[in-house]
């Protein structure tokens, strides 16, 4: 209930997700690259997905939200805010808005109300981290000028990589809409005791437009969009911007440890398996780092088991290196983070690694470990992922305390403090992420060779029901009648 005087607590009131039914399975695709099985499955996770030939981010997406209004009852007229978080954009004029023409068209389609006219349609890129902007830009508008509405925030994505790069592993495809409302039935947000930081990291991890230069679009408007990117380099990155958000957020709490202690569950965004296991290991080391007596008799007892010193250790948890410095420099692959990356090495070979790090980010990872790299959806992917399972085992306790940490290249984060619903189960057991994994069709060495360097693939399957596909791509290019070259005209699968 609201106070008088106070404002509406804002949250997550449901989760829908969309994965492209095509799939690879790692431990196949080791077969035909020669990478190790053991290595990929333990570091990356088990599998990942590939957008069909007419499917793209805005496909996707729409998907998702038809999904999320379906599921649960969302009235289309009180949904005042409509929000698209992606990197895989393909205009650079709009976005959000083609995603709502779609599930308008579905729900006129369907005999629903549309979404209004009234409602408001931004994009929002920040590489992966897009996504988390736009949910809380989400729950500002709720909070303030959105009074008796909801919101609705997509987060829909395509990451692809050279065949032969240190990145091909990673890639993936998919979709996920959320909810956004006062008095939410399933996650309530803490914003005010959140964490951010941010900084420009150069060659991180970019999509500069020089790279379409040349390139052929697919019969469906598609190219390829293999980013720049350094491995070694957007390692330290991630952890780097990670421990800069939870200095923030624990910053704004009484202590570190308490915090830290306090919380139930974490979710993480994941490039791959091990790089969010990383930042969230480093993040523990950080809260004893800024504990007490006893704390720092911790971290210091686990800087002597790597063989590091327990002051540089400290250094590089609570100081903040200019990475981008080094690269000016030319020592981009320096490890800035050796003493720390010594240290988790030999925590992983002591019984707290299970106690401190792997049981807070077990909700869910069997399922999003299929899903591989969804970019601004990958975050959101493993929350519901996380939510449906915590409901399923009944894992989680009421009012349980959860971080939810975003990450984009480039460079910033978001650490997002959430706590359970009093009606989170209800809520969470309709998510149906488990159901979206269903269906999927693997794809041979040949068949996914093609579909990765042409961008299509022969006897294609057909698409499920109440989906999206494009339909065709316009073609007119002519100054006296309507020009509509390269854009997309999308149809709703019945």
């Amino acid at each position: 209930m609201t106070l008088p005087g106070r404002r509406p607590t804002v949250g997550i009131s449901g989760l829908a997700a969309y994965l492209p039914r095509y799939r690879v399975d790692l431990e196949d695709w080791c077969g035909w690259t020669g990478d190790n099985w053991a290595k990929v499955s333990a570091v990356v996770g088990r599998s990942f997905r590939m957008r069909a030939p007419n499917e793209n981010a805005y496909t996707m997406a729409a998907t998702a939200a038809l999904r999320l209004i379906q599921t649960y009852d969302v009235d289309p007229r009180r949904v005042g805010y409509f929000a698209l978080g992606t990197e895989s954009s393909n205009d650079n004029s709009i976005g959000a808005v083609i995603v709502k023409g779609m599930v308008n068209d579905a729900l006129r389609c369907l005999g629903a109300p549309p979404l209004g006219r009234h409602c408001e349609v931004p994009e929002f890129k920040h590489a992966c981290l897009g996504g988390v902007y736009a949910m809380k830009s989400a729950a500002r508008y709720v909070a303030l000028d959105g009074a008796g509405k909801v919101a609705i925030v997509v987060c829909a994505d395509i990451a692809e990589y050279a065949r032969g790069s240190s990145g091909e592993a990673t890639q993936g495809a998919g979709a996920v809409a959320m909810l956004i409302e006062a008095e939410p039935t399933l996650l309530e947000f803490d914003l005010a005791r959140g964490g951010s930081a941010s900084d420009y990291r150069g060659p991180d991890f970019r999509k500069p437009f020089v790279r379409y230069v040349g390139q052929t679009p697919s019969q469906h408007g598609q190219i390829r969009d293999f980013p720049v990117f350094n491995g070694k380099y957007s390692t330290s990155c991630y952890l780097d911007e990670t421990l800069l958000a939870m200095t923030d957020l624990f910053d704004k709490n009484a202590s570190a440890i308490e915090r830290w202690n306090s919380t139930a569950a974490t979710f993480l965004h994941r490039p791959y398996r091990r790089m969010a296991e990383t930042g969230l290991a480093a993040t523990f080391l950080l809260a004893l780092a800024r504990g007490g007596a006893a704390e720092c008799d911790r971290l210091a007892q686990l800087a002597r088991d790597a063989g590091v010193e327990a002051g540089a250790l400290v250094a590089e948890l609570t100081e903040c290196p200019q990475l981008y410095d080094r690269v000016v420099a030319g020592e981009s692959n320096d490890d800035a983070y050796r003493c720390t990356h010594e240290t988790l090495r030999a925590l992983r070979q002591q019984p707290i690694f299970e106690t401190e790090v792997l049981h807070r980010m077990r909700l869910g990872e069997a399922s999003i470990r299929h899903c591989g790299n969804l970019y601004t959806a990958s975050m959101p992917g493993w929350l519901a992922a996380g939510l449906e399972d915590a409901a399923r085992t009944n894992a989680l306790p009421d009012s349980a305390e959860i971080l939810a940490f975003g990450y984009g290249s480039g460079d910033a984060a978001e650490v997002v403090p959430m706590r359970l619903a009093e009606s989170w189960r209800a809520a969470a057991a309709r998510i149906g992420f488990d159901a979206a994994l269903d269906g999927a069709v693997d794809l041979d060495r040949a068949r996914y060779e093609q579909l990765h360097d042409t961008l299509d693939v022969e006897h294609a399957i057909e698409p499920r029901a109440s989906t999206f596909v494009i339909d065709r791509v316009g073609e007119r290019r002519s100054h006296g009648a309507l020009d509509d070259h390269g854009i997309e005209y999308y149809r709703f699968v019945r």
